[in-house]
């Protein structure tokens, strides 16, 4: 009977425990979940120029549907943050000339070193540059350029639609230099040589999209067809193959219900040590 008693109690404190979960998760998704962090973190390297210590890098990645307004509160509120450069890690609006529409909006951003961007798996690539190189935009498909002396920064095609290349991207740069690398998809960081980079920023795996608590995203243990690495490359910090640093996004989009996936705006600032 007692026993009987005890299995009772501990169904109804799981059943309690479950709902109590469900009911966190729900409310986080229409709440915290639609709203957009500007997530500030720090990275360090020797071969940052020294000159560049506090160097202010925005990172807006994966915005799919994001109504014009929304994003014109993202441009309003970089400018209020100092930027020194954007870049854009692709997966942008496309229906209907909304590339033409995005990359207006965010050319407005004061970002005195420029702003550069890569295609994501989801773009039409022709029009997307053409409306970058419209608005001043300047598009990378491995290719690189420097943006100040011994600072050089590379991106590469999609590598579900196109054939990235992180060789040729970077072939512009020397040994000493400090080289960002653009991706929209992490992958590409597991199956090619990063060696020559020192940091990597991606989208695409919109943090697991729906998580539980935001560190387990059941989708990507159980299927790979957004990534092949499981939670490897979920959110925040990890390493390619070569233990080069990867920085992955949440992105900025409401693609989808959001739990525990907020959506980001990443700013990076960099420091010579």
């Amino acid at each position: 009977m007692l026993k009987n008693q005890s299995k009772s109690r501990v169904k109804k404190v799981c059943a309690v425990v479950a709902a109590a979960v469900v009911l966190i998760h729900a409310v986080h998704a229409v709440t915290l979940d639609r709203v957009i962090e500007y997530k500030e973190i720090s990275f360090g390297s020797p071969d940052i120029p020294a000159e560049m210590n506090g160097y202010r890098i925005a990172f807006i990645t994966d915005t799919h549907a994001m109504p014009a307004a929304r994003l014109r509160d993202v441009t309003e509120e970089l400018n209020r943050r100092q930027i020194d450069l954007l870049v854009l890690g692709g997966d942008f609006p496309y229906a209907d000339g909304a590339e033409q529409r995005s990359m207006e909006i965010l050319s407005e951003v004061a970002a005195g070193d420029g702003i550069y961007g890569v295609e994501g798996n989801h773009d039409r690539r022709t029009a997307l540059f053409a409306a970058m190189e419209a608005y001043g935009i300047v598009p990378l498909s491995n290719s690189g350029l420097y943006i100040r002396e011994n600072f050089y920064l590379a991106g590469v095609e999609d590598l579900w639609n196109r054939t990235p290349d992180i060789s040729r991207a970077i072939d512009g740069s020397s040994p000493d230099d400090f080289v960002l690398l653009l991706a929209h998809n992490p992958d590409i960081t597991m199956l090619q040589d990063t060696g020559g980079v020192d940091l990597i920023l991606c989208g695409h795996t919109h943090g697991g999209q729906i998580t539980f608590f935001g560190i387990w995203a059941p989708y990507f243990t159980f299927r790979n067809t957004i990534t092949n690495y499981g939670q490897r490359f979920r959110s925040g910090w990890a390493l390619s193959r070569d233990s080069v640093p990867v920085y992955v996004s949440n992105g900025a989009g409401e693609y989808l219900p959001r739990v525990f996936a907020r959506p980001q705006v990443i700013i990076i600032e960099l420091h010579n040590e």
